[in-house]
Formats: structure tokens, sequence, C-alpha cells
């Protein structure tokens, strides 16, 4: 209940952030964006059309067809996310700063929008629109969700070239990927891991060195060389980021010509990581 609880209050500011996003950076700037808050800021420029009721009512047209893509928790998270995205977005609609650097607009656009998404997603809701697009294609395709989240939004966005113009359009796109590097940041957390893979004749000294300095499992992989088929002892292990200086120091003590490729991985689970049931 305690985390159902932090989890719609995270819902809640994510919301406000993202309208916030809108209505004093994206709108004031004759800026675009993608999806259905796009088409609602057409409509805003077209027609006057508030952004906060097009976004409820188109929303819930495609909370309606798409909702059973989303498991049960999903779709509530997700109905909460429209409600307050909708209210925010019609209670800041007046909301405005005094810069007029487009730039600068279009920076701190692209930051909001995806803190806020990012945040609503990182706990498991969507902003529906597109975002339930993005959620099949991840659970489907393995999309990565902000990758397909970008791929919709750009459809959007250059069909609001008439609308806009091409400055507008283009300062758009520079929004939304910096929105997506933003969203991707705050849904994968920060932190990324490495998986060090280190071939080495003194593979136990190092192991054993690994385990009692920096506490670390290690797996062992064997294999062969391919030009001499001697046997190799391949050792995997996987650590967080400030710790590669450290590993790189001791197998430097131990082994100066050890081979180490070292890879980026991301959502590791298990024990000195993330507890795998979370």
């Amino acid at each position: 209940m305690k985390k159902r609880i932090i989890d719609i209050l995270m819902i809640m500011a994510g919301a406000f952030i993202f309208a916030v996003a809108i209505n004093v950076f994206v709108i004031p700037n004759d800026l675009g964006e993608g999806g259905v808050t796009g088409l609602t800021i057409i409509a805003y420029y077209q027609f006057q059309w508030s952004p906060g009721l097009v976004n409820l009512i188109i929303n819930s047209f495609l909370l309606i067809v798409g909702y059973r893509f989303l498991d049960k928790t999903t779709t509530v998270y997700t109905i909460i996310a429209v409600l307050f995205n909708s209210l925010f977005l019609h209670l800041t609609e007046s909301w405005s700063i005094s810069t007029h650097d487009l730039m600068i607009n279009t920076i701190f656009g692209g930051v909001l929008t995806g803190i806020g998404i990012g945040i609503i997603i990182r706990v498991g809701g969507t902003t529906a629109g597109t975002t339930i697009l993005a959620r099949i294609m991840n659970k489907y395709l393995d999309w990565n969700i902000s990758y397909a989240l970008l791929f919709f939004d750009l459809i959007v966005v250059f069909a609001s070239y008439f609308i806009i113009g091409i400055q507008g359009m283009l300062f758009t796109i520079v929004m939304l990927y910096v929105g997506t590097k933003v969203m991707d940041f705050i849904i994968e957390g920060l932190n990324s891991q490495k998986a060090v893979m280190i071939v080495s004749n003194e593979q136990k000294l190092i192991a054993e060195r690994v385990n009692m300095v920096m506490d670390r499992g290690v797996t062992v992989f064997y294999g062969k060389g391919n030009y001499t088929n001697t046997p190799k002892d391949i050792l995997y292990i996987v650590i967080t980021k400030p710790e590669v200086s450290m590993l790189k120091k001791i197998v430097k003590s131990i082994d100066k010509n050890a081979f180490i490729t070292i890879h980026d991985v991301r959502n590791v689970f298990g024990e000195g990581f993330v507890d795998i049931s979370k």
C-alpha cells in the first residue's frame, strides 16, 4: 500500500513537471511536441482549444482502445497520469517566464518533458497516447521505450511542419532528442554497470584479489585460443562504473599482459545489485 501511494505521488509529480514544460517552454515559443500532446498543441495553435481538455479526450479514447495491451496496474497508473496531466495542463495554462531565447527554451522544454514522462514510466505508468504504442513495442518487439516514443513522436512532429514551420519543427526535433536522452536516464537510473571479461594466465590470482579487495563475485568461462589451441579461463565480472579503475589496477598489478574487454550493461539484478523482485 505504501508503495502504491508513493507511486501515485510520483505520477502526480511527473504530470506536473510535464505540464509546466508544455505551458512554459513549448507553447509560448511556437514549438511542437510528439504524440497526443503534439496534436493538442496543434489544436491549440489552430483553434485555441484547451490543451488539457483535448489531451483528456484523445487519451481517454486511446485508453479504451489500448487498455488490453497493458496490465492492470499500468492501466490504473495510466488513468491517474492522464487525469493529472490534463488537470495540470489546465492549471498551468497561464504560466510563463521572461526568457525569449529559443535555444534555452528548447533545451529546458526537452529536459522537463523527459523528466516528467520518465518519472511516470519508471513507476509503471504511461501518459497514454504514443506511450501505449511504445509499451506495446517494448513488450512484443523488445524496443527501447524511449526510442520507440521518439519514433512515434517524430511522425507527429513532421506533420506539425505545416503549422509551426521549418524552424519550429527543427527546434522541436532537438527538444525531443534532449527529452529522449533525459527520459532514458530517468528510466534506467543512475547506476549503469559494467560487464568485464578478462583473459589472463593469472586468472586464479586475479579472481581471488577481486573477491578479497572488491567483494565481487567472479564467474569463470572455459575457452581456448583459436590460433594456439591453448585452453583459457575467462573471468566474467559485473561491477559499477566507479569500480572500473580499481579493477584495472588489480589486473595490472598481477598481469600486465592481460586482455580486458569492458561493456556497458543495464538492469543488473541479483546479489550486490538490485533485488530481482523489484
